[in-house]
Protein backbone atom coordinates (compact mmCIF):
# COMPACT_ATOMS: atom_id res chain seq x y z
CA UNK A 1 0.00 0.00 0.00
CA UNK A 2 1.54 3.39 -0.97
CA UNK A 3 1.19 6.61 1.73
CA UNK A 4 -0.55 9.16 0.72
CA UNK A 5 1.27 12.91 0.63
CA UNK A 6 0.26 15.65 1.77
CA UNK A 7 -0.71 18.29 -0.94
CA UNK A 8 1.67 20.88 -1.89
CA UNK A 9 0.99 24.48 -2.60
CA UNK A 10 1.46 23.43 -6.58
CA UNK A 11 -1.06 20.66 -5.83
CA UNK A 12 -3.53 23.29 -4.02
CA UNK A 13 -2.85 25.78 -6.93
CA UNK A 14 -3.46 23.43 -9.73
CA UNK A 15 -6.81 22.66 -7.70
CA UNK A 16 -7.95 26.40 -7.46
CA UNK A 17 -6.90 26.40 -11.31
CA UNK A 18 -9.20 23.16 -12.11
CA UNK A 19 -12.07 24.86 -10.21
CA UNK A 20 -11.57 28.29 -11.76
CA UNK A 21 -11.77 26.81 -15.21
CA UNK A 22 -14.85 24.47 -14.58
CA UNK A 23 -16.57 27.82 -13.13
CA UNK A 24 -15.83 29.24 -16.51
CA UNK A 25 -17.19 26.49 -18.39
CA UNK A 26 -20.62 26.81 -16.30
CA UNK A 27 -20.74 30.00 -16.73
CA UNK A 28 -20.31 30.43 -20.42
CA UNK A 29 -23.10 27.59 -20.90
CA UNK A 30 -25.24 30.21 -19.29
CA UNK A 31 -24.32 32.91 -21.40
CA UNK A 32 -22.98 35.13 -18.33
CA UNK A 33 -20.13 35.57 -20.60
CA UNK A 34 -18.13 38.58 -18.84
CA UNK A 35 -18.38 36.13 -15.79
CA UNK A 36 -16.93 33.48 -17.57
CA UNK A 37 -13.97 35.00 -18.66
CA UNK A 38 -12.73 36.52 -15.47
CA UNK A 39 -12.51 33.01 -14.47
CA UNK A 40 -11.09 31.42 -17.68
CA UNK A 41 -8.47 34.67 -17.45
CA UNK A 42 -7.66 32.92 -13.76
CA UNK A 43 -7.09 29.66 -14.70
CA UNK A 44 -5.06 29.76 -17.85
CA UNK A 45 -2.95 32.29 -15.29
CA UNK A 46 -2.71 29.78 -13.32
CA UNK A 47 -2.12 26.83 -15.02
CA UNK A 48 0.69 28.60 -17.50
CA UNK A 49 2.62 30.10 -14.34
CA UNK A 50 2.97 26.26 -13.02
CA UNK A 51 2.63 24.00 -15.97
CA UNK A 52 4.55 25.81 -18.48
CA UNK A 53 3.04 27.36 -21.59
CA UNK A 54 3.16 24.14 -23.80
CA UNK A 55 1.52 22.32 -21.56
CA UNK A 56 -1.92 20.03 -22.64
CA UNK A 57 -4.26 21.57 -19.51
CA UNK A 58 -3.10 25.14 -20.43
CA UNK A 59 -4.43 24.39 -24.58
CA UNK A 60 -7.24 23.53 -23.05
CA UNK A 61 -7.55 26.68 -20.77
CA UNK A 62 -6.58 28.80 -23.96
CA UNK A 63 -9.30 26.95 -25.84
CA UNK A 64 -11.72 27.76 -23.39
CA UNK A 65 -10.81 31.26 -23.23
CA UNK A 66 -10.77 31.56 -26.82
CA UNK A 67 -14.94 30.25 -27.14
CA UNK A 68 -15.43 32.75 -24.66
CA UNK A 69 -14.02 35.85 -26.96
CA UNK A 70 -16.06 33.61 -29.98
CA UNK A 71 -19.36 33.68 -28.08
CA UNK A 72 -18.96 37.42 -27.64
CA UNK A 73 -18.13 38.46 -31.05
CA UNK A 74 -14.92 39.01 -30.22
CA UNK A 75 -13.13 37.16 -33.54
CA UNK A 76 -9.96 39.09 -33.56
CA UNK A 77 -9.10 38.08 -29.88
CA UNK A 78 -10.28 34.63 -30.35
CA UNK A 79 -8.60 33.52 -33.45
CA UNK A 80 -4.63 33.86 -31.61
CA UNK A 81 -5.89 32.32 -28.90
CA UNK A 82 -7.51 28.87 -30.97
CA UNK A 83 -4.20 29.08 -33.31
CA UNK A 84 -2.13 28.80 -29.89
CA UNK A 85 -4.06 26.22 -28.79
CA UNK A 86 -3.85 24.12 -31.41
CA UNK A 87 -0.69 24.49 -32.23
CA UNK A 88 0.55 23.35 -28.25
CA UNK A 89 -2.45 20.37 -28.60
CA UNK A 90 -0.66 18.88 -32.03
CA UNK A 91 3.00 19.53 -30.18
CA UNK A 92 1.81 18.00 -26.90
CA UNK A 93 -0.63 15.65 -28.47
CA UNK A 94 -0.25 15.03 -31.67
CA UNK A 95 -1.31 16.09 -35.11
CA UNK A 96 -3.85 13.10 -34.50
CA UNK A 97 -5.65 12.91 -30.89
CA UNK A 98 -9.25 13.80 -30.45
CA UNK A 99 -8.32 16.91 -28.68
CA UNK A 100 -6.32 18.62 -31.31
CA UNK A 101 -9.43 17.87 -33.59
CA UNK A 102 -11.41 20.31 -30.72
CA UNK A 103 -9.48 23.01 -32.03
CA UNK A 104 -9.66 22.30 -35.78
CA UNK A 105 -13.73 22.43 -35.05
CA UNK A 106 -13.05 25.60 -32.85
CA UNK A 107 -11.39 27.48 -35.24
CA UNK A 108 -13.34 26.19 -38.33
CA UNK A 109 -16.04 27.25 -36.05
CA UNK A 110 -14.73 30.91 -35.71
CA UNK A 111 -14.26 31.08 -39.27
CA UNK A 112 -17.91 30.08 -40.12
CA UNK A 113 -19.23 32.66 -38.02
CA UNK A 114 -16.76 35.36 -40.28
CA UNK A 115 -17.72 33.90 -43.21
CA UNK A 116 -14.37 32.87 -44.13
CA UNK A 117 -15.75 29.37 -45.51
CA UNK A 118 -12.54 28.57 -47.15
CA UNK A 119 -10.29 28.33 -44.27
CA UNK A 120 -13.40 26.90 -42.22
CA UNK A 121 -13.73 23.47 -44.46
CA UNK A 122 -9.80 22.40 -44.40
CA UNK A 123 -10.47 22.20 -40.65
CA UNK A 124 -13.65 20.66 -40.18
CA UNK A 125 -12.62 17.81 -42.75
CA UNK A 126 -9.53 17.05 -41.04
CA UNK A 127 -11.39 17.04 -37.41
CA UNK A 128 -14.13 14.67 -38.86
CA UNK A 129 -11.30 12.78 -40.08
CA UNK A 130 -9.26 12.53 -37.11
CA UNK A 131 -12.30 12.14 -34.94
CA UNK A 132 -13.73 9.22 -37.46
CA UNK A 133 -9.82 7.03 -36.59
CA UNK A 134 -9.68 7.55 -33.10
CA UNK A 135 -13.46 7.53 -32.04
CA UNK A 136 -15.00 5.80 -34.55
CA UNK A 137 -17.36 6.98 -36.94
CA UNK A 138 -20.73 6.44 -34.25
CA UNK A 139 -19.32 8.54 -31.52
CA UNK A 140 -21.19 12.25 -31.14
CA UNK A 141 -17.97 14.01 -31.92
CA UNK A 142 -17.71 12.53 -35.29
CA UNK A 143 -21.41 13.40 -36.08
CA UNK A 144 -21.21 16.90 -34.69
CA UNK A 145 -17.67 17.11 -37.35
CA UNK A 146 -19.72 15.64 -39.94
CA UNK A 147 -23.00 18.11 -39.20
CA UNK A 148 -20.42 21.09 -39.44
CA UNK A 149 -18.89 20.34 -42.69
CA UNK A 150 -22.71 19.88 -43.97
CA UNK A 151 -23.84 23.16 -42.25
CA UNK A 152 -20.86 24.51 -44.42
CA UNK A 153 -22.00 23.01 -47.47
CA UNK A 154 -24.96 23.98 -47.09
CA UNK A 155 -24.49 27.60 -46.71
CA UNK A 156 -22.40 27.87 -49.44
CA UNK A 157 -24.95 26.38 -51.46
CA UNK A 158 -22.99 23.01 -52.12
CA UNK A 159 -26.59 20.55 -51.59
CA UNK A 160 -24.98 17.77 -52.69
CA UNK A 161 -21.61 17.55 -50.71
CA UNK A 162 -23.70 18.48 -48.01
CA UNK A 163 -26.63 16.00 -48.02
CA UNK A 164 -24.56 12.72 -47.25
CA UNK A 165 -22.59 13.97 -44.40
CA UNK A 166 -26.41 15.00 -42.89
CA UNK A 167 -27.28 11.55 -43.30
CA UNK A 168 -24.03 10.12 -42.30
CA UNK A 169 -24.73 12.50 -39.09
CA UNK A 170 -27.97 11.19 -38.52
CA UNK A 171 -27.32 7.59 -38.51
Amino acid sequence: IEELRAATDTDRALHDARKQFEESLKLKVASKLDEALMFAERALEIREKLLGAEHRDVAAAIDSLAGIYTDRAEYVKAEPLFKRALEIREKALGNDHPDTAINLNSLGELYYLQGRYEEAEPLYKRALDIRGKALGNDHPDTAESLNNLAALYTLQGKYMEAEPHYKRALE
